[in-house]
Parts: structure tokens; sequence; C-alpha cells
């Protein structure tokens, strides 16, 4: 991985957040963290990671935005300073739910040898 691609990912992960945040309306999309993004060596696609704060709400939010990805791809154009902006696809981060479950079973196991 280059230095380019590193702060490219960097840059876009801090604008993407203050989109979500701040100049998407879309009721679907309240409380979404952007976790990580990974973009292709020719620049062309980023994944955006995100989680979602109400579980129960994944699917829809997930649907919103894909739904919302051309404005936020047409809102990076204009505050990103490239050539072409890459195709986004949004991935619901697991990681953290997997995060939660491991520190249940190791709290599980600890209760038990108590």
């Amino acid at each position: 991985m280059s230095i380019k691609i590193n702060r490219i990912e960097s840059i876009l992960l801090k604008e993407i957040s203050y989109i979500l945040a701040n100049e998407v309306k879309d009721k679907d999309i309240n409380f979404v963290t952007v976790t990580a993004v990974d973009v292709t060596n020719d620049l062309s696609y980023a994944k955006v990671y995100v989680t979602v704060l109400d579980d129960e709400k994944k699917e829809s939010t997930m649907s919103a935005l894909k739904d919302a990805s051309g404005f936020i791809r047409s809102q990076l154009f204009d505050r990103v300073d490239m050539r072409n902006v890459p195709e986004l696809t949004f991935v619901y981060d697991e990681s953290i739910a997997y995060g939660k479950k491991i520190e249940n079973l190791i709290e599980e196991i600890k209760n038990k040898e108590n």
C-alpha cells in the first residue's frame, strides 16, 4: 500500500463522515459511523465500511446508503481535490459486533472460573 493511497483513504474517511453527519438529510442514515475506507490501487473503487448504532435498522440504513452514494460522491467532487472520485460501495463492518461477541465469551469464561 502506498502512502498516496493511505492519504486518500484517510481524506475520504474524514469527508464521507462529515457528509453523512451534516449533508445527507435521509432519516434512515442516522447514527452511521464510518470505520474504514479501502481504495483500489487504480483509485476507481472505494469500499466504505460503516457501522450502525441501531442493529434493527441495519438493512434500511444500508439500502439508504446505497441510494445516497451518488449524492455523497457528488459532494466529494466538490470537497476533495482529485481528478476522479472513486465509486463508493458501502459495506457493513462486522468487526465491532465480532469484538463484542469475543468480549462476552471471555467474560463468560471468567465468571465460570470464579
